[in-house]
């Protein structure tokens, strides 16, 4: 693959010196920190909604519509944003974003009810295109392919958990001090962020003069919800109901329809149809679904449960079962990102995303067949998905998001991208819990959920990156 990064030394934003050092490290800690605030909207609460149910006299079940509230809003926001900040300066839009963050959290700590905790979600969705938006940013600063390479891979190992403290330390809030304050936690950490982006975050604007496709962005965004809502529906299993999926789906594709007729009438496009028609945009964000609908619910769902569970698995308390599982694998995904996206700008984005889905295929196979009865071999692959998926996979897929976009449209696929990964999870809770469900009790169940979310992951005709 022919990287589409410059090289030559004497470039403009190649930290050669010490001025361009300190800029690029500064910049680097305001992205981090942006980065770092949006994951633990996604990961301090996943331990404890156990905690809030209770906390707020509810149900654990309508605790899980504010997490669905909250990635529903991160894929709408995410398709148009990136977009957005090409016209009318990133800076600005990762202020916006990381701001209304922090009032959805400060919203949140404050909910009385868990309508309110709900709003306060689809509020600090806003924030979900956080991550490509920062992989914008550093591109247009950082022209070495090698050294874009290792910080895009250290700012996208963020998504995958920070270090695997983030989980633990939302179950030690809950537990001691209540689930509102992992939210005054967020809100202070969403805070600094904003005063270093603020700072150190220059305000690009690679498309300023453009007009901004808003009937393309209504059409694809109701095309997304109609396609979420159906995925969301289809995650109830059996109580699903089948006519409203349906009509869910039919409603997504008249909405993508109206949505090409559009962008094939304007002037200034969302996207134009060219775009839409090249092998590389479809490759990438069906890659990227597929490859989150076989991992997601693997190691943050069926994984947990093997080891939670006491009667077909190892009977370890939650708290355990992180620290073993969850830890690791997120603190492995940290350590191997910037040697992935180093080895990238020599070796290819595309060899090591094969080399990332085939060696956590072989960890999914590995859990199936002998981690389901082992709790060593159930650790072990585990970790060697927190090298090849965390830290390989998934900072290829969200770098590619970047790299393959094009010039005079920047933030479109990044965007589309974003979009991408909260379906690919929002299918994986919907299709391998059914899986599960319908091939029984015990072993026979996880073992059966896990080799189907397995060749998912290995599609190497398709992305042509």
């Amino acid at each position: 693959m022919t990287h589409p990064l410059h090289t030559d030394k004497k470039s403009p934003g190649i930290a050669s010196g010490a001025a361009d050092t300190k800029g690029i490290t500064s910049l680097m800690v305001a992205l981090l920190a942006a980065c770092g605030a949006f994951q633990l909207n996604a990961s301090m609460l996943s331990p404890v909604l156990v905690t809030m149910a209770a906390q707020l006299h509810t149900t654990e079940v309508t605790v899980g519509l504010s997490q669905t509230a909250f990635f529903t809003s991160t894929a709408l926001f995410g398709l148009f944003l990136p977009r957005l900040s090409d016209i009318v300066g990133r800076r600005k839009i990762l202020v916006l974003m990381v701001g209304v963050m922090v009032l959805g959290s400060v919203l949140a700590a404050f909910a009385p009810y868990i309508q309110v905790l709900i709003v306060a979600r689809v509020v600090q969705g806003i924030s979900g295109a956080i991550v490509p938006l920062c992989l914008m940013v550093l591109r247009s600063k950082v022209k070495d392919a090698k050294q874009y390479g290792t910080l895009m891979g250290l700012i996208t190992a963020v998504n995958g958990g920070i270090a695997g403290i983030d989980a633990f330390a939302g179950g030690f809030l809950a537990t001691t001090f209540g689930f509102r304050s992992i939210f005054w936690v967020i809100a202070a950490v969403g805070l600094v962020a904003v005063a270093l982006v603020a700072r150190y975050v220059p305000d690009t604007r690679p498309s300023q003069g453009v007009r901004m496709d808003w009937w393309g962005v209504l059409a694809l965004a109701v095309t997304i919800l109609f396609l979420q809502t159906a995925v969301n529906e289809l995650g109830k299993g059996p109580a699903a109901n089948g006519a409203l999926t349906i009509s869910l789906l039919v409603g997504a594709a008249v909405s993508a329809v109206v949505f090409w007729k559009i962008e094939g009438a304007v002037r200034q496009p969302l996207a134009t149809p060219a775009l839409m028609r090249q092998r590389s945009t479809w490759a990438i964000l069906l890659t990227t679904m597929l490859t989150m609908t076989g991992a997601f619910a693997t190691v943050n769902g069926i994984v947990m449960s093997v080891a939670q569970n006491h009667g077909s698995g190892f009977g370890l308390q939650a708290d355990a079962a992180s620290l073993i599982l969850l830890t690791p694998y997120a603190l492995l995904g940290w350590v191997a990102g910037p040697f992935s996206g180093r080895l990238a700008s020599t070796l290819g984005y595309r060899t090591i995303l094969r080399i990332g889905l085939l060696g956590s295929t072989v960890g999914i196979v590995v859990l199936a067949l002998v981690g389901t009865h082992n709790l060593v071999f159930l650790v072990g692959a585990t970790l060697l998905l927190g090298v090849t998926y965390a830290g390989m996979a998934n900072i290829m897929l969200n770098g590619l998001g970047v790299v393959l976009s094009p010039l005079d449209n920047p933030g479109f696929l990044p965007g589309m991208n974003s979009a991408a990964f909260g379906m690919g999870a929002g299918l994986s809770f919907a299709v391998l819990p059914a899986i599960q469900a319908n091939a029984g009790a015990g072993v026979a169940g996880y073992t059966a959920a896990m080799l189907a979310g397995a060749p998912s992951r290995w599609r190497r005709s398709w992305c042509r990156c």
